[in-house]
């Protein structure tokens, strides 16, 4: 099995479908476009080539096999499109559907309950981040918990007022200048306990993830701390 193709078959998703999904869909993401979830349908009786819905970062693609599985058929709807998105579960599986803000109604029947209810998380995720793009730069603690397998890992970025917030331990720190770098921080560090020590390697690093700092610089400090612990 693929490993591109794995983390969609959680849910029980059908494995032959998925494969062939993924492989048409390679040629048809935009840039920075990602697959964030696929729902595949299943019907009661054997279906060879059910149908598929497919949610990404930027629509939803309908994937409808043709003559045998020969061929398929993709519809797409942009979020900026979509009014609204439901799912209403059956005895036999659910029907996920959405409108648009053209009056058009589509729907997808016998979806597993499970793969309906992460989709429809989804892609109500997905409409709250276009409604308000300011409060939504970083992915919600509650879908990362809903979708943890499915969600590229990324690094909250905050914005960073003063270096003092950040490091705490070394709040009266003066940045030495460079011909004289290495001295200068020994002589601050080397008062510092061993758990300031380690604080200050922390807080070191969190410069790096917001950019602050160059890696070499990191680096740098990184190996002078270590010697002084």
């Amino acid at each position: 099995m693929k490993d591109q193709i794995k983390k969609f078959l959680n849910e029980e998703q059908d494995p032959k479908a998925i494969e062939k999904i993924t492989s048409k869909l390679n040629d048809l993401l935009m840039k920075n476009e990602e697959i964030g979830y696929i729902a595949v349908q299943k019907k009661p009786a054997i279906t060879v080539f059910p149908d598929s819905v497919v949610v990404t970062n930027k629509r939803i693609i309908i994937c409808q096999p043709k003559k045998l599985g020969l061929t398929m058929n993709f519809t797409d709807f942009t979020w900026d499109e979509i009014e609204g998105t439901f799912v209403k579960e059956n005895i036999l599986g659910s029907e996920f559907s959405f409108s648009t803000k053209t009056q058009i109604q589509v729907s997808i029947d016998y979806i597993p309950k499970i793969q309906a209810r992460k989709i429809f998380t989804f892609a109500k995720e997905q409409l709250d981040i276009l409604k308000n793009p300011a409060t939504n730069n970083v992915v919600s603690e509650e879908i990362k918990d809903k979708f943890p397998e499915y969600l590229v890992e990324e690094v909250a970025t905050e914005e960073v007022i003063n270096y003092a917030e950040i490091m705490p331990a070394v709040s009266n720190y003066v940045e030495p200048i460079e011909e004289n770098r290495g001295a200068s921080v020994e002589k601050t560090s080397s008062e510092l306990t061993q758990d300031e020590l380690f604080e200050k390697l922390q807080n070191y690093k969190k410069l790096l993830d917001n950019g602050l700092i160059l890696q070499g610089e990191y680096d740098a400090y990184k190996k002078e701390i270590l010697s002084l612990m």
